[in-house]
């Protein structure tokens, strides 16, 4: 018997192709990576957690010996306030004259956030929009040990995660704020960044702009990558990769739409700077922040400590930042936390907030991270452990020693 013929092949013919995965099978592939992500970053989440529920309970029972109540303090006080008013009641209308008085210096984002979730689910606002900001506080804790184990590995990204909630005004990330959403999506758009997820990186930005006027920070990080991207990309392939294009351009829409839209709220194009000008935020180029840092060192004999710390936290920050130079991180992560530094210390206006402002720059503490990991244990467990006391401790005096917000 013959053997059988092999069989007959033509050139032209091609091997079909293999079908793309289902949205089902890729719905299922992504739940399954969002797993993995979370069990890998769980002890790390639990340390967060820790510190944080630590501070509340220092918190809640310095509250009671001295007769205030935990609950409108976190959830009500201050830019709490503005917030809630403007899910009651939206914005308003018309410039006015009067001093920190308008509340479309206050993005929309979180509170549409409250608004929508409070209309499905029972307690008022104030509940929502703490507990909100608890989640949101989470999710952030996870996008920032993303961002460490992606660039240093597992222990310096748990190390980064804890020094998050140790920082000065870390009590801040508890509260009916915005700091906590928006250093999630500030978190999660520079991870899209660093993983080559464009349209993601400039979605997520887009939405930090509609949360924070440094909103513009996360959108220059983003437009300024993807420029660097397409630059190199088209000098080595003559080639353009349209969704770097698209996340580039999605990125700063957030914050100019809200700016756009006020201007034409109250009819001029300069409106959303009118407003900021009422509420005496202009920039000066540093020349307010380094008088009111004179006046603190140098010629009070007794600060107000709350002043004296967020003067400090300027310093620092401003010398980590020059040692994330120094240690080359990421180009995002960079223009990021280098025009956060910019916005902050360069505009006038208050000067208390300053050190809040700075909440979201956690790429600042991959220095402190890196060194506790290099560490002796004896040193690492001191410094770990000096942070969240310290942050505990200020975050009950912020609330019952300061007189005015964080």
């Amino acid at each position: 018997m013959p053997p059988t013929a092999p069989p007959v092949t033509d050139r032209h013919h091609r091997a079909p192709r293999r079908s793309a995965p289902t949205f089902q099978v890729r719905r299922e592939r992504a739940r399954e990576r969002v797993v993995r992500s979370l069990r890998r970053a769980a002890p790390a989440l639990l340390g967060y957690v820790a510190v944080r529920l630590l501070g509340v309970v220092v918190l809640s029972h310095w509250s009671h010996l001295r007769g205030h109540g935990l609950w409108p303090a976190l959830a009500t006080s201050w830019d709490s306030h503005w917030y809630l008013e403007i899910a009651d009641q939206g914005y308003d209308s018309a410039l006015g004259t009067a001093r920190n008085s308008n509340n479309l210096a206050f993005f929309p984002l979180y509170p549409v956030l409250v608004k929508a979730v409070a209309g499905v689910t029972p307690g008022s606002r104030a509940s929502v929009g703490l507990l909100l900001a608890v989640a949101c506080s989470l999710v952030a804790a996870w996008g920032i040990f993303a961002i460490g184990d992606r660039l240093y590995g597992r222990r310096v990204a748990a190390a980064l995660t804890v020094l998050w909630g140790s920082t000065p005004v870390a009590i801040v990330q508890w509260m009916g704020y915005t700091e906590a959403l928006f250093t999630a999506l500030t978190a999660w758009a520079l991870y899209a960044v660093l993983t080559g997820r464009w349209l993601w990186a400039g979605s997520l930005a887009a939405l930090a702009g509609l949360t924070r006027p440094t909103g513009v920070t996360v959108a220059a990080a983003v437009s300024v990558t993807a420029m660097t991207v397409l630059w190199r990309s088209w000098r080595r392939e003559r080639r353009v990769d349209r969704a770097v294009v698209a996340g580039g351009l999605l990125a700063p829409l957030g914050w100019f739409g809200y700016v756009a839209w006020v201007g034409l709220r109250l009819g001029r194009w300069d409106g959303y700077f009118a407003v900021q000008k009422l509420w005496l935020n202009e920039w000066d180029g540093g020349a307010d922040t380094l008088r009111e840092m004179r006046q603190f060192l140098l010629y009070q004999s007794r600060p107000q400590l709350f002043l004296v710390v967020v003067t400090v936290v300027l310093i620092v920050s401003v010398a980590l930042f020059l040692l994330c130079l120094a240690d080359r991180l990421p180009l995002p992560l960079l223009v990021f936390t280098g025009i956060l530094l910019l916005v902050v210390i360069g505009s006038g206006g208050v000067y208390f907030p300053r050190a809040r402002f700075l909440v979201p720059g956690f790429p600042l503490l991959l220095p402190i991270a890196l060194a506790v990991v290099r560490a002796r244990p004896l040193v690492a467990v001191l410094v770990m452990g000096g942070m969240t006391l310290s942050s505990v401790w200020f975050g009950a005096y912020t609330h019952l020693l300061w007189t005015g917000p964080p």
